[in-house]
Parts: structure tokens; sequence; C-alpha cells
């Protein structure tokens, strides 16, 4: 019997009854779309981690403060990390005379400051940095300039925004030239940063007012920033290949500038944003695999329904498969028919899944308010397997219906 006539046959008995055929699709569906839904979550959340931590800046090394120290002795009482004030503009200069291999070295103190320009307010981040900050951060001036060393190591007072704290204040004015307060204190405005838009964390990135370091220290932060301290230092390496090796050579210059002993603990902490990233792609593609195992089930639960059906059907078209084969029909025509039964439910099962699988993913991502990352082997690879329930719990009661006895199957009522 030809190929197409037994498709033609088992396209028959699949439309003959509509609704049965349905439910028995109906694990597959749900199979295919959980696990196409759940990778792209995964995937998703990676592309989200992956554009926040580069958004930071690329090889990059962020030092802090370790956590302040209070009392002595047994009395030694540890706040949180990041708390004390460890680090300053000496150990600045020994990081970048000390260490080689670095494209910037940037000192920044941070803060939230009332702005106030030709009649608006706006409250926004405030943060003293040195020119080296937009080398570290990759950022960029989309217009106007950003101040120079010598601006900076007078501490003159001029600012740099972002287009947010520009829209806020001036809409779409031209806000280079203009005065602008910083809790009563007026700065010049030089230049506004291109626009880096929402971080991953819903933060907006434009919403900062950069000043030289020395006047924000002094003028804005005031003493909450005691001397020549400093909040944050970004190492910049040269290459990414010379991170790790940079971050080594920071640690050991800044244990010996604050003179910390062999087998003490460090009073800052240095943070690889490589290895940072390396780490969270890494627990969340284990996390992602255990979604997808987990919706897999379904799919093998959907698989034991066609079994199940498809035994039923064995059942119910006994006497059909006796007077077919009564008339010439092989037991390999028997074993193809109802395998490709099995295999066409399955199918349909998995292109449906498939189906409402991206339209979750897209819509879970808009939820989430990240990318709609749906991999391109998801719609191949949902289908074979598919193909692959259809033909594996399938083979059974093919095999059944294929071993019938032409006689006893025509005797049955």
């Amino acid at each position: 019997m030809r190929f197409v006539e037994l498709l033609r046959f088992a396209t028959g008995a699949i439309i003959a009854h509509p609704m049965r055929s349905v439910l028995t699709s109906l694990g597959v569906v749900i199979g295919v779309a959980a696990v196409v839904m759940m990778t792209s979550i995964g995937l998703g959340a990676q592309q989200r981690v992956t554009s926040t931590i580069a958004g930071l800046g690329s090889n990059l090394i962020i030092v802090s403060p370790g956590a302040s120290r209070s009392g002595g002795g047994s009395s030694l009482v540890m706040a949180a990390a990041g708390s004390g004030q460890s680090l300053n503009d000496r150990d600045v200069e020994a990081i970048r005379s000390q260490v080689d291999g670095l494209a910037a070295v940037a000192p920044s103190v941070r803060g939230q400051a009332q702005l106030a320009a030709d009649g608006a307010n706006w409250n926004s981040r405030i943060e003293g940095v040195t020119p080296d900050y937009l080398i570290a951060r990759d950022l960029v001036i989309g217009q106007g300039r950003m101040f120079d060393e010598r601006e900076a190591r007078q501490g003159r007072k001029v600012v740099v925004i972002g287009t947010t704290v520009a829209r806020e204040l001036w809409g779409d004015a031209d806000p280079i030239g203009k005065r602008l307060r910083v809790r009563a204190v007026p700065f010049e405005v030089i230049g506004v940063l291109e626009s880096k838009g929402q971080s991953s964390f819903g933060q907006d990135q434009d919403d900062v007012v950069l000043g030289p370091l020395e006047a924000v220290r002094s003028r804005i932060i005031g003493r909450r920033a005691r001397g020549d301290t400093v909040q944050t230092i970004y190492v910049k390496s040269e290459t990414a290949e010379t991170l790790d090796r940079v971050q080594e050579d920071t640690t050991n210059v800044l244990r010996e500038e604050h003179k910390i002993r062999p087998g003490d603990d460090d009073d800052f902490q240095t943070q690889n944003m490589a290895s940072i990233l390396q780490a969270s792609q890494a627990a969340i593609a284990t996390f992602t695999v255990l979604l997808a195992a987990v919706a897999a089930v379904s799919l093998l639960v959907g698989g034991v329904g066609i079994m199940n059906i498809m035994l039923v059907a064995v059942t119910e078209r006994t006497r059909e498969i006796g007077l077919r084969m009564a008339v010439g029909a092989r037991r390999s025509d028997i074993l193809t028919q109802f395998a490709l039964e099995s295999i066409a439910l399955s199918l349909v099962g998995g292109l449906i899944g498939l189906g409402l699988g991206v339209l979750g993913a897209i819509g879970i991502a808009k939820l989430g308010q990240w990318p709609a990352a749906i991999p391109a082997w998801a719609g191949p690879t949902a289908l074979g397997f598919s193909c692959l329930v259809g033909l594996v719990f399938g083979a059974y009661p093919s095999w059944r219906a294929a071993r019938l006895d032409p006689i006893e199957a025509l005797r049955r009522e």
C-alpha cells in the first residue's frame, strides 16, 4: 500500500474524532509551550544580566570600601560592607603608578541632590568624578564637552548631565552654558551625556549629574566624605586578558598602602565584572536547564496520553484492521498507519504548543521588561521532539495493531 494512501487513512482517522484528537494532543501542546517559554525566560534573564554588567563598563574592576570596624579586641564590631571610608586619593595614585596595563583609574563619590534651574526642580544622582570616569564607564559625550584635568583639580563648578536631567529641567532647550543649582550651589552645564536608557534593573542611567571630584566632595557631599576619601575606584584594564592580573595587582597595592598584614582581611573589596558575569550566566544557565527539564515532564505525560488513546483506537477499530488485512493490507501497512496517526497527533500538538510558547515568551518578556530571547533552535527542536514522542509512545499500539490475527479481528463485535 502506498505511503500517500496510508497517510490519507491516518489523517481521516484523526479528523473523524476531532475532540478526542485535540484532547490527545493537549499534553504535547502544554509540554512544548512550557519548554519554549522556560528556555526563553532563561535566555532573557541571561541577556538582562549581561546588559546590566556591560552597562557598568567593559574590562572593569570596581574597588569599594570594606566593612567598617569599631571597638577593639573581642569587642570588634563590623558594619555592612561598603560602610567604611578606607579608600582615598593616595590609593588612586598608588594604583595608577604601580599597576601596569591600565586604561583608566577613576575615583568617585556620589549622593542624591535637589537640582534647580530656570524655575524647574528635579532630584537626581550627583557624582564627583575625574575625566577618566568616561573611559572607565564607557560613557560618551553627546553634546558639549567633559571637564578637563585642570578643571577637575581646581574643583571648578562645572557639570556634565544626563539626558533625563536635561529634559526635566530645560525640556527641548539647549542646556549647554545654563546655570544649574545643586543644593543651592551654582554650577555651569558644559556637556550632556549620550543616552544609555534604563538599566535592566529599572534604574534610569541618564538621570545623573557628573561634577569634578573636588567640587562635589567639598561643596555637595560635605561632611559625609571626609578629607580625601572616595567611595569607589573604577579600575579599567586595557584588555580582557589582563583583567585578572590587574585585579590581583590592585589588591596587592592596596594591601600594602593600607598596611594590612599577611593573613588579615582586606578593608576593601574588588569586584571583577567579567567574573561576576560568568558566574551569573552559569547560575542562570543551570536554572534554565532545570526549568526546561521540569517542563519536559509534561511532554512525557502527553506521550502517555497518546499511547493510551492509540490503544483505545486499536480496540475500537479491530474489525476495520481485520477487514483491511483480509483484502491485502500487510502488517507493515497497519504498523505504518497507526505510527503515522501517533506522529501526526504529536506534530500538530507541537506546532500549536510552539505558537503558544512564542506568544507566552513575548508576553512574559514584556511583563518582566527584558528581551524576548527565543532561541533559533527552539522551533526545530520542539517539533522534532514532538515527533519523537509520537513515534516512541505510538510504537506499542502500532505493534499491537499489526500483530492482530485477521480472522480473530473479523470475529470481533
